[in-house]
Formats: structure tokens, sequence, C-alpha cells
């Protein structure tokens, strides 16, 4: 199945209007089109429309299928330092800030035109490069219009990203000016020494009657239900996406679940963990939504390990950015886990990221999860 489908106006604006897929099953979406769609989406909306207007549908406590399905338009990336940043434009959303466990709606006001989305990768790698913050300055014509530090989000279309939603002043040509920071979590591998300082990319685009009839929604059927849509293609934009469990390096102990989230659990011995430890076997734990791989990032953890009722190992987990675990929360430990040993994770901070619709509900309450070796 083609889910990706450019649409090219005459000022070079891409928009991309993908075919949702739901993701129902245990770990990745299935290939199947999204049954139950309603016919068409509204031929143009105003972009200041609440694509959400509906209360939000009734539905499991996790994470749960959202009630639409938006077109977005990327203006285009842009090269600085470390870093290839690309902009991307949407009708305004409600969405969810959280606060340690607690979160606080956000509602579309009536004078945001815009929800501006960002992603920020290594190019080398095509890895999506969270724990870092990201400033939006938007001017037009040489004077600001707007600026802010926006949100961590995550949502089911684009999965980790940065966003919030913006007024803008009338029809014209804009310029977006990124600023990242350096990325917080330690580097290992290929990346130690890299991602400290921060850069700055400008991306143009353009705001008219044009764009506004490509920013488009559709209401689905399954909204509420179990699972979630399938993440955009987004040609040469990476999705932040955790490995497959099977691509992880060293031996996968399991996976625990917490208040939703996959807690994959893999041991790397020493003789293979010389970036991470000095002369000791690695514990990494990759953190990812249940459907799709998505990463958590943004959140603080610890591990014990027991054997025979005695506890091994305590510690906390180091976020940390590596290009064969990806993003993981990791710690040495002083020996290797035993087959038979009980590994228990503790969540203390749960994910700090703004949330669209669909993860609002989940990775919140996110009590201990035990994997036994």
């Amino acid at each position: 199945m083609n889910r990706r489908r450019f649409l090219h106006s005459a000022t070079g604006v891409a928009a991309v209007g993908l075919t949702g897929c739901l993701g129902d099953g245990g770990g990745d979406a299935t290939d199947t089109a999204a049954p139950g769609t309603r016919s068409t989406p509204a031929p143009t909306r105003s972009p200041t429309d609440d694509p959400t207007a509906t209360p939000t549908p009734d539905g499991p406590s996790g994470v749960y299928v959202q009630s639409f399905r938006e077109t977005m338009v990327m203006p285009g990336t842009a090269t600085a330092g470390d870093y290839r940043f690309a902009l991307l434009v949407a009708v305004p959303h409600r969405f969810w800030t959280v606060n340690l466990d607690e979160r606080s709606v956000t509602e579309i006001e009536e004078s945001d035109d815009v929800h501006l989305m960002a992603t920020v990768w290594d190019p080398e790698t095509r890895t999506v490069l969270p724990d870092s913050n990201l400033s939006v300055e938007i001017t037009r014509d040489g004077e600001l219009v707007t600026q802010e530090v926006i949100y961590r989000m995550l949502s089911q279309r684009m999965g980790f990203h940065y966003g919030a939603n913006f007024p803008l002043e009338g029809d014209g040509t804009y310029t977006a000016r990124l600023s990242v920071g350096g990325v917080s979590a330690r580097t290992t591998g290929a990346f130690e020494g890299r991602f400290g300082d921060g850069a700055t990319a400008a991306v143009e685009f353009e705001w008219s009657k044009q764009v506004r009839e490509r920013l488009t929604t559709e209401q689905l059927d399954q909204a509420g239900q179990r699972g979630a849509l399938r993440p955009m293609e987004m040609g040469d934009v990476p999705q932040p996406r955790a490995p497959e469990p099977t691509d992880l390096p060293g031996r996968v102990l399991g996976t625990g679940r917490s208040d939703d989230a996959k807690l994959v659990t893999t041991q790397l011995p020493a003789a293979d963990a010389g970036r991470f430890t000095d002369g000791q076997p690695y514990l990494a734990v990759s953190a990812r939504t249940p459907f799709n791989r998505l990463v958590l990032p943004a959140m603080a953890s610890s591990a014990s390990v027991a054997r025979d009722g005695e506890t091994v190992f305590e510690g906390p987990l180091e976020p940390t950015l590596d290009p064969d675990l990806g993003h993981h929360y990791g710690a040495a430990l002083p020996e290797p886990v035993r087959s038979g040993d009980e590994v228990t994770l503790r969540v203390g901070t749960p994910p700090q990221l703004a949330r669209h619709e669909g993860y609002e509900r989940a990775f919140l309450r996110m009590g201990s999860a035990t994997v036994t070796a």
C-alpha cells in the first residue's frame, strides 16, 4: 500500500496527505487501511476549526485511536550544525501538557491560526533527537510576529516532535527560525561528543488560501477504540521509532508494561559494553508506545535486580542516546543478570511530554514492572 502522497502548489509547498493505518496489534501497526473512515475529508477548513471539536471519545484508559486524521503541509527542511530540521504546518490542535503525573488541557484559542511542528534529527544516522528544547521565532518581512519555547510532544501521526499553536498576521511569507538546545541525554558510540551545542535553522513558509485548502481533516469511526494510527511517512524525514526487540544488541531479557508503555529490557555483556561502562555489563531499557514502537523520552527511571530474594543491584537508569540502542535508559551492572533473576523497573517521573489526542490517558501513572530473566 502506498501511504505517501505529495501535492505541490505553485509556491512549491508540499502537502503530506497520508492514508492512515491503524495499529491494533501488540507491537506494530497493521498494514491494512483503516476501515470505517467517513467518506471524504472536508474540502476546505478554516485553520481555526477544531479537529477535535467532539468530546474525547469514551474508551480504554491507555492508548486509543484518535478521533480524526489530518493532512499536514511540510514547507521545507534545513541543516545547521549537527542537526537537520523539518517544519510542518497543520490546523490548530487541542493538546495536553504534563507536569509530573498531572495533565492540563490546552484548548484552541480564537487567535490560533496554525499548529507548527518541528522534527530534529541526525542527518548521518537519521536518528530523531529527543531530550532537548526547541524555540521558534516567526518573522514576516523582517518583523517579529511571535516567539516562544515550544512543547516536546507525542502524537500518533508524528511520534516525538516539538509543537505548539501559533497566531499569524494574515497571508504572506513567513520565516520560522528553529533553535534547538544541546541534547541533555548521555551520548555514546558514534554519537559521543556530538549534539552538545545548540543550532538555529530558518525555514520559510507560505500562509495563503492555497495552503489552507490543503489542511484538511476527516473524522474516524474507530475513534476511542484500542489502537493507534500508523505514523506518517514523510519522505526524507525519519520516524522516531525504537528498534525492534530482535534488532537490539545483547540479550533481551523481556518486556515490562507500565501504564501502557512497553519497557523492552536488554543486557550487554561486559565485552560488548565498552562504550557504556568501565568493564561491566550494561542494562538498557528501551521505552516505547504499545503500537508503532514510538520512543518515550523525558522520563526518570531506576532498576533493581533480585536473585533468590536478595537485591544484587539497585540504581538509577540514565537517559542515553546510542546509534544501536537508540534512545534508552541504562546503567552499569556489578555483575551479569542471570537466568531467573527478577529485574524490576520503576518510573519516578513519567515522560514529560505534551500529548496529542489518543495518548493523553497513557504513560502517566506508571507503576513498577518486573521482568524475569
